[in-house]
């Protein structure tokens, strides 16, 4: 036979787009259109649908960016449509290449009852089946206009991403607004056609089950009367009715398919706008479920739920009894789905604390998987909050992305830094999007790394960001393929059942040990630094918000915040969505994020001030205590909790004066008898010895806390990328315009350095204090550069293959070396508040309180054949995408140098330089704090009252050192029981260490990086 395989394909590509999709709806009559436009922000359902309208007709243009217009349209069934199926077409000016990027509208009927969302890929909405002629027809539309940010030339700067500079420019034209007849058969034909067409595309050419196709597919197309599509499609689907039927090979790889719309909850379009397109999306996924039986949908992100709950009710109300049902799935049980890099300990805590307890107040559901499809990374510390959330399973597709190396295996269990273990997926499919193609089917299943052991995957199912989830289309696919020969079968499968059947036929999997690095999207641990400053410093107050008001309660009876506390943890678990705190999202974002982080902010300082007066009584009394915050004691202040009278936390200040001194050929010698630091005379940190060691940190021949300039045009991804060719170029910022002493007396020395570069100007204050080992730096930067990166870079005298950077809950290593390809991709990195280099015996520890990106690297020197390792951290960017003026203005950063530092110093120093202490007038001699360790490596990370208001006291600690650690958690109240408990305060048998109550305190042998968290409940 000849090959004519080409012919036929060709054939069937013109004959399906040509005729027989238009032939889906083969009878329509216009619809009379009307529109009224809110004159600012969305206005509530009753007065958009109240609201006076103005003729608009197809053609006209509409939707100024970020406006919403409410459009009416109206007609008559006609009589001889009587008994059919009757469907309106509504196209607001789609564009169907761009679900979720662009214009989307909520239909209502005339009662304000939604019914389902409009989106590119999902234009239409049932109006009768069977229909009645003469029957009216009257809905509105709540259309949104949001502009297209990211178009088809992706990252051009673009004034389009906050409606302040974004302009009234209409975007959109009315498309088509019809009445239609929907023919049933002609939509089931183009089904079989695109189904057995995609999966020709895929079989290999030599193969008898290719050919079988074609053939059926040649047959079905002569049965096609292209003048009659409508009359003779039931004839063409006859001849594919039996290759439809053949069924899959027992060996056919199995896909567990989901449906599925990814939504961040702010990116190219704010919160507000995220609040509808969920309601849209539930609405759509709601009635879909009411249509099609087996098919199930899954939704993470407890905010969202929250936000139909309190926007919309009536989706809400479809929502919970389409849950009831088991058919509508809550996943991944997390307040948002968030960045995992940068969250706090408590932070990436509460996540799952948040998120699970909604679900499980609102459907009684506790999650057992965390869903994060499209995070940017993990850190190692995730594995074991996952595990004391009460959760097991982990599914993300996003590594994926990596540009270096291929991740080895789709089905694995994830170790973490303390050595607990999770079972992990990621879909081979390689998308959260997944929309039943041929090509997506066959890559899942020629992709999938766990061949011969496993074959079972997942495929979330769905267009996202508001392209209105799953589609019948895609439904009707998934039928198709659920046992078709050739293809990967489908069946859909909630996320639990789906982990359940790939454990057990799995039940020993590759471990993959440490962090799950995205070897992509690295900026994003640097660009806006005013929203992870808001986040840190929230983080931080937060933590002392519960201290304080916990210890004010138990000590005063002082009434505990849980509302507000609740609340403004659910703020900040909203801003840490892997859109905002990344710096990825657009300008109206992050302008949001500054002013909610400010308001958040004088919140907790009432909250904390109120409770420390409390606590330190009458301010008439005169007396100033010093407060301290941080987990460790300082001055003469015990640890976390506690406060001392001002004049014995001096007294105690540490031994030896602070002296400054000129040197010789220009700068200055700060000396405190810990630490001696030679600043030269461009302002540059050329020597900082350790007293104790008598050891040097500054490599020799090198400068520190030198400020280095890069150009910053990464290929793609403005906002999220940096490409490593960035170190190809660099300035170094060296000339100073002023270097003086700034500050000088026995308890602090500083000079202040002052430069100017580009359009911007810095000034930095090196600081040294009395009985402190560390250098303080705070540097205040004028930002007016595009397209550049800011770093400053410690070159240190330390010989290490490896530096710890912390992380959730301890810290993490990573090489100081590019030996793999692994290594060397991990060019930028993520710390949280310190960053360790250690030859054994000695080491250096740099702190920050709020930067997050950084980069080591190692040079052996010419000179004496040491080796030099270089800590930078990433201070600023300027990408123009999607915020064409990313941090311009004012920062300010602090870094600290700490000299002959082990890791429990960097630990002590990452807190203090984050928790200041703090002063109050009153009329007490001291606060003792609730709880004390006696042993320096076991960190408290959280003092609170249980949330169930039971008065109980939540204490949670780690082991911070990565090693084994005994001590005894005493408390300073009579104690009546301690039980280790959950994340989310219940009794779990859980910790592998030990925990045994022990009068009024508590006796823990915790494990390497291990976190426990206890219930203690006062006698009395």
């Amino acid at each position: 036979m000849h090959d004519d395989r080409t012919l036929v394909e060709a054939r069937l590509k013109r004959v399906l787009e040509e005729r027989v999709r238009p032939a889906v709806y083969p009878e329509s009559v216009p619809l009379a259109v009307s529109v009224w436009t809110a004159p600012g922000e969305p206005v509530p359902v009753a007065e958009g649908l109240a609201a006076p309208r103005s003729p608009i007709a197809v053609g006209d243009a509409w939707g100024a960016p970020w406006s919403t217009s409410w459009i009416t349209v109206s007609g008559t069934v006609p009589e001889s449509w009587a008994g059919r199926t009757v469907e309106a077409l509504i196209d607001l000016g789609f564009d169907a290449n761009m679900p979720g990027f662009q214009c989307e509208g909520l239909v209502y009927r005339p009662d304000g009852t939604p019914v389902k969302g409009l989106n590119p890929q999902n234009q239409w909405v049932r109006i009768a089946a069977p229909a009645v002629g003469g029957e009216p027809v009257l809905l509105h539309v709540e259309a949104a206009a949001n502009p297209v940010i990211l178009d088809y030339h992706p990252f051009l700067p673009t004034e389009l991403g906050d409606r302040e500079t974004a302009g009234d420019k209409p975007q959109y034209r009315l498309a088509r607004m019809d009445l239609a007849v929907f023919d049933e058969t002609v939509w089931q034909l183009v089904l079989d056609l695109e189904v057995l067409g995609e999966l020709m595309a895929e079989l290999p050419v030599d193969g008898a089950r290719r050919w079988e196709l074609l053939r059926a597919v040649e047959r079905a197309l002569d049965a096609i009367d292209l003048q009659d599509v409508n009359g003779t499609a039931e004839d063409a689907r006859s001849h594919l009715a039996g290759v439809l039927a053949a069924p899959a090979a027992p060996s056919a790889h199995r896909i567990g398919a989901i449906g599925h719309a990814h939504i961040d909850s702010a990116w190219l379009w704010p919160l507000r706008e995220t609040v509808r397109k969920v309601a849209r999306t539930a609405a759509n996924m709601t009635a879909l479920l009411e249509d099609e039986p087996d098919f199930l949908y899954t939704m993470s992100q407890a905010q969202q739920f929250a936000w139909i709950k309190e926007h919309r009710p009536e989706v809400y109300a479809r929502v919970k009894k389409a849950v009831a049902d088991g058919r509508f799935v809550p996943a991944g049980g997390m307040w948002v789905e968030s960045d995992t890099n940068m969250p706090s300990s408590e932070a990436m805590a509460r996540q799952f604390v948040h998120g699970k307890r909604f679900f499980l107040a609102e459907f009684g559901i506790e999650n057992e998987e965390a869903w994060l499809p499209d995070t940017f990374g993990f850190t190692g510390g995730l594995p074991q909050i996952i595990r004391n959330a009460g959760s097991k399973w982990l599914l993300t597709q996003k590594i994926s992305w990596s540009q270096v190396n291929r991740f080895p295996h789709h089905t694995f269990r994830w170790e973490g830094i303390d050595g607990t273990r999770i079972f992990t997926h990621f879909p081979p499919v390689d998308t959260y999007n997944c929309s039943m193609k041929g090509s997506e089917i066959a890559h899942a299943a020629r992709n999938f790394k766990d061949k011969g052991v496993a074959r079972h995957s997942l495929a979330p199912t769905g267009w996202g960001d508001g392209g209105g989830g799953t589609t019948r289309e895609m439904v009707g696919k998934a039928a198709r393929l659920r046992d078709l020969e050739g293809s990967a079968t489908v069946r859909w499968e909630r996320p639990a059942e789906f982990f359940a059947k790939a454990e057990a036929e799995y039940p020993e999997p590759p471990v993959w040990v440490g962090e799950l690095y995205l070897e992509l999207h690295r900026a994003t641990l640097t660009s806006q630094a005013r929203t992870k400053q808001g986040n840190r410093r929230s983080e931080n107050l937060l933590r002392e918000a519960e201290l304080w008001c916990a210890t004010a309660a138990l000590r005063t009876g002082l009434a505990y915040p849980y509302e507000r506390l609740d609340r403004i943890w659910k703020t900040v678990l909203l801003h840490q969505f892997h859109d905002i705190l990344p710096g990825s999202s657009i300008a109206w974002v992050h302008r949001e994020a500054e002013a909610t982080y400010a308001g958040l902010a004088a919140e907790l300082e009432e909250l904390i001030g109120a409770a420390q007066q409390a606590l330190a009584g009458d301010p008439a009394g005169g007396r100033e205590l010093v407060f301290n915050g941080a987990p460790h004691g300082r001055s003469a202040v015990p640890a976390g909790g506690a406060a001392v009278a001002a004049g014995a936390a001096v007294a105690a200040a540490g031994p030896g004066d602070c002296v400054v001194a000129a040197r010789e050929g220009g700068g200055f010698v700060l000396d405190n008898g810990l630490l001696r630091v030679v600043v030269d005379g461009d302002g540059l940190v050329v020597s900082a010895v350790d007293a104790a060691s008598g050891r040097e940190a500054v490599a020799p021949g090198a400068r520190a806390n030198l400020l280095q300039l890069h150009p910053d045009f990464p290929n793609m991804w403005d906002a999220w990328d940096v490409d490593q060719f960035y170190r190809n170029t660099v300035t170094d910022l060296v000339g100073a315009d002023e270097v003086a002493v700034h500050a000088e007396g026995p308890a602090e020395v500083a000079v202040r350095v002052a430069r100017s570069f580009g359009s911007s100007t810095v000034t930095q204050t090196l600081t040294l204090r009395a009985g402190s080992g560390r250098l303080d730096i705070d540097t205040e930067v004028d930002w007016h550069e595009v397209e550049k990166f800011l770093k400053v870079a410690f070159p240190l005298d330390v010989h290490t293959e490896r530096y710890a950077a912390e992380t959730q809950f301890g810290h993490q290593f990573r090489p100081t070396h590019t030996n793999t390809s692994w290594d060397a991709a991990k060019f930028e990195a993520c710390n949280h508040r310190f960053v360790h280099l250690a030859e054994p015996g000695w080491g250096v520890a740099l702190v920050t309180p709020s930067t997050y990106g950084h980069d080591v690297t190692r040079a052996v020197r010419p000179t004496d054949g040491g080796t030099t390792t270089t800590v930078r951290f990433s201070l600023l960017r300027a990408p123009r995408f999607p915020d064409p003026r990313t941090d311009q203005g004012l920062h300010r950063f602090r870094h600290a140098l700490v000299p002959g530092a082990e890791i429990g110093d960097a630990v002590r120093e990452g807190y203090a330089v984050g928790l200041p202490e703090r002063r109050v007038t009153g009329s007490a001699e001291a606060v003792r704090p609730l709880v004390e360790l006696d042993q320096d490596s076991l960190v408290v990370s959280a003092v609170k009252l249980a949330d169930d208001g039971s008065g109980d006291l939540v204490v949670r600690v780690y082991e911070s050192g990565g090693g084994r650690a005994r001590g005894r958690l005493a408390t300073s109240f009579a104690l009546a029981a301690a039980v280790p408990c959950d994340l989310l305060e219940r009794p779990w048998d859980g910790t592998r260490g030990e925990v045994v109550a022990d009068g009024d305190g508590v006796r823990l042998a915790l494990r390497p990086f291990e976190l426990v968290t206890l219930r203690l409940t006062p006698a009395g």
